[in-house]
């Protein structure tokens, strides 16, 4: 036990509505009761991401004896949570899996759906995806295919919009897909931040289009990053809806 900074909740401020769960990424929160408690210590990690949610004003950051922080446990509770979860809308097909690199040969050799400058001339590419799903509500944060990855962030009008982007953005990298515009941004963040938090990532790509709305899947990246506490290079290309890259850095 320690004296160290710690998450403090009013229950009789709490209204139970739940806005700090997505909020506090290492699961330190749930709703008992129909207020929300602290489960355990040594799951708080103090820095009250999950104050700035509270409508209310319940959560507070106090110093008390506490166990210290233990991201080893944080990280296996939240692998207890995601085996006790559903599939996502119960489909079989949000199953976590990593693709076969010997199948995705076979599949490019058998096909020839791929345009290259005129109608009668035809090329297979080998798809260049190593992981499912893709789509950043169905990904869970820990993975296994994110530990040591290189994160390519999608919006997901840039895979129709640019033509090379297997070979260009997807090659060699772990990629989540999501609208700014039609998803919640803050549980995108939110998501990010739990990928990037739990997981060895080497460096972040954001691919976005130029259209104005696109910006918030880079912001979010951002936000995540900076949330995370960690330290790691993000990349940014601009693809332009008539099909090329405007900005890359």
């Amino acid at each position: 036990m320690v004296v160290r900074k710690i998450v403090h909740i009013n229950e009789e401020k709490c209204d139970g509505c739940g806005l700090c769960i997505p909020a506090c990424h290492e699961g330190a929160i749930e709703i008992v009761d129909g207020r929300a408690r602290l489960v355990s210590d040594k799951y708080c990690d103090g820095l009250g991401d999950c104050i700035g949610e509270c409508p209310k004003g319940a959560i507070t950051i106090i110093e008390r004896e506490a166990e210290e922080f233990d991201e080893e446990a944080v990280k296996e509770q939240l692998r207890q949570k995601q085996k006790e979860e559903p599939l996502a809308c119960g489909c079989p097909g949000s199953m976590v899996r990593q693709l076969d690199d010997e199948k995705q040969d076979k599949a490019a050799k058998d096909s020839q759906q791929t345009a290259v400058d005129t109608d009668d001339v035809k090329i297979s590419i080998k798809s260049q995806l190593s992981q499912w799903p893709v789509q950043l509500t169905l990904v869970p944060p820990d993975a296994p295919y994110f530990d040591g990855a290189h994160l390519l962030i999608t919006a997901d009008c840039v895979p129709v919009a640019y033509p090379n982007y297997h070979l260009d953005m997807l090659k060699g990298k772990r990629v989540v897909i999501g609208c700014p515009k039609l998803d919640d941004i803050n549980h995108y963040i939110g998501k990010l931040t739990q990928i990037i938090k739990l997981n060895d990532i080497k460096n972040v790509t954001v691919a976005y289009m130029e259209v104005p709305c696109c910006m918030g899947i880079v912001k979010a990246a951002e936000y995540a990053i900076e949330k995370s506490g960690k330290d790691i290079p993000l990349h940014r290309i601009k693809v332009g809806i008539e099909g090329g890259v405007l900005e890359r850095d």
